[in-house]
Parts: structure tokens; C-alpha cells; sequence
């Protein structure tokens, strides 16, 4: 592998970490957010 290609993926390597923390906290988040706006419509009949 050339040191090009060595930078590249590692370039890519890291930063795929911080998207995938981003990304689990946004999509915990959003079902979070869901499951109380569900739990507040019931509540409020």
C-alpha cells in the first residue's frame, strides 16, 4: 500500500468514529423524543 493510500484510510478511519457516536446519539435521540411525544398524546386523553 502506498502512503497515499495509507493516509486516505486513515483519514477515513478516523473519522468514521465521531459520525458513529453522532449518529447513535441522534438516532437515540429521535426515538427518545418519539416515544415521549406518544407517551404525552395517551397521557393527555
Amino acid at each position: 500500500m502506498s502512503t497515499l493510500e495509507s493516509v486516505i484510510w486513515h483519514i477515513l478511519g478516523y473519522s468514521a468514529i465521531p459520525v458513529i457516536i453522532l449518529g447513535g446519539f441522534l438516532a437515540v435521540a429521535a426515538v427518545s423524543v418519539g416515544i415521549l411525544s406518544l407517551w404525552k398524546d395517551k397521557a393527555g386523553d
